[in-house]
């Protein structure tokens, strides 16, 4: 949740400006990007867990 909040306190208006854009994205390029957004949570998880 940090992380997903740092671009809304960081840059509203961009986000809403991309927020816009999101309708002409193709839908292939979307799942790419949530399926390497869903890897890297996924690592991030795993070299949590095994550096503590």
């Amino acid at each position: 949740m940090v992380f997903e909040g740092i671009p809304y306190f960081c840059f509203p208006s961009k986000v809403k400006k991309f927020a816009e854009q999101v309708p002409l994205i193709k839908d292939a390029s979307l799942r790419t990007i949530g399926l390497a957004l869903i890897l890297f949570g996924l690592l991030l998880s795993y070299f949590g867990r095994t550096l503590s």
